[in-house]
């Protein structure tokens, strides 16, 4: 069995209510919106079809966290204006998601328009998932496709409320999402490869034991790896670390040798005196000689050298997280660096989501990687092998038909 999905459901000449995820870095500056607009960018296939079906296309989303109220800085007009430059007609735009202005947009629209709904979070419906706001979405649609991989670990309105209203299935981009990142578990060319970086180990610990399960190498930056330094007996400085992860880190560490995977920490580390930029005082040492007062900000150059050469080894690679405060341009080496390996590997490379997905879509290499997922803490919780309630809700069919 699997998942319905946008061909297998009639959308011709239908009012379709699509959910995607548009919650861009809109802190960046509405002006700068055109180089962080990956999600936008995967949402145009689905749009497209459903543009050839002369359906009427009724998008929707949340941006940042408004807390059920309406947030000026976060009205979805500037995602509009930039769908707009990226599809072959122009994107309307109502400043309701629901109620009467929205009714009344959706009733005048003709075959193959499209129109994108404000902040849906701007409504406490949305996230308490009000069954009274799902139904108030889901009487603007006749059909609901979910498409947005980056909230199906929510159960909010929008992603379980209006599926259990509407006839729905999943969209290409919610479909990609489950295909990659599938593949990449169960069927990955060998030697396969992780990188795990970011800040905090307690949100990764499912994944790395889902991982060690199943890679050949696995590759750790990042805060993620100062606590496995601790763990491994380091003196790390003033670097943050988790202390309640510690006994579980070196249970990892010995199913990673149980499982004959081989993992890669630092052996040197760029250090500074301050969490800011420009630090006042940078060194690269080895990862014996972090003094008291420093802290470790970025994977050392030897470090870099070593990953790269391994990592050039893999046909299959996953990326979660960058390997230091990337924010700051003196400590990006790593985070560019692994990136750029990424981009040269022939084999499959599969980015995940969040800061990540920033990073790689920063440096412009995008287009170079096999798949940059959309999905955050939603790409970590399908890793971990979790089901996603924004998926599940979904329709199944039988995959022979």
């Amino acid at each position: 069995m699997t998942k319905r999905t946008l061909m297998d459901i009639n959308v011709q000449q239908q009012r379709v209510l699509v959910r995607m995820d548009y919650n861009i870095p809109i802190e960046a500056g509405t002006e700068r919106l055109i180089a962080y607009d990956h999600r936008l960018r995967a949402s145009l296939p689905t749009i497209s079809y459903l543009m050839g079906s002369r359906s009427k296309i009724i998008l929707c989303s949340h941006l940042g966290r408004p807390n059920g109220t309406v947030d000026e800085d976060l009205r979805l007009s500037s995602v509009a204006h930039r769908l707009s430059a990226l599809l072959p007609r122009p994107v309307q735009y109502v400043d309701e998601c629901i109620g009467p202005k929205a009714e009344q947009a959706v009733k005048h629209m003709s075959e193959s328009e499209i129109l994108l709904l404000e902040n849906l979070r701007f409504n406490p419906g949305e996230e308490s998932n009000s069954a009274e706001f799902a139904q108030s979405l889901a009487s603007l649609a006749d059909v609901f496709i979910m498409d947005a991989f980056g909230v199906a670990h929510r159960s909010h309105a929008s992603t379980v409320g209006v599926p259990s209203i509407l006839p729905s299935a999943s969209g290409f981009l919610l479909q990609r999402e489950i295909a990659h990142l599938g593949q990449g578990l169960t069927s990955p060319q060998r030697p396969f490869g992780a990188i795990i970086g970011g800040s905090k180990v307690s949100d990764k610990i499912k994944v790395v034991e889902t991982l060690i399960n199943n890679v050949d190498m696995l590759f750790i930056g990042g805060s993620m790896a100062t606590t496995f330094m601790h763990a491994k007996g380091y003196s790390v400085g003033s670097s943050g670390i988790e202390t309640d992860c510690l006994d579980t880190i070196k249970s990892l560490l010995n199913l990673a040798k149980k499982n004959n995977v081989s993992i890669y920490l630092p052996t040197d580390v760029v250090i500074a005196e301050m969490v800011r930029s420009p630090a006042q005082h940078t060194q690269n040492v080895p990862i014996e000689e972090v003094p008291k007062g420093w802290s470790i900000m970025d994977i050392g150059r030897r470090t870099i050298d070593i990953f790269k050469e391994h990592i050039l080894e893999c046909r299959t690679i996953m990326w979660n997280g960058p390997m230091g405060v990337f924010e700051f341009p003196q400590f990006s080496e790593g985070t560019s660096v692994i990136a750029q390996t990424l981009a040269s590997l022939p084999g499959t490379t599969l980015v995940g989501g969040g800061s990540t997905a920033e990073a790689v879509e920063q440096m412009g290499l995008v287009d170079r990687m096999t798949h940059v997922s959309t999905g955050g803490g939603a790409s970590l919780e399908f890793l971990e092998g979790k089901m996603l309630p924004g998926i599940d809700i979904l329709p199944e069919i039988d995959i022979e038909h």
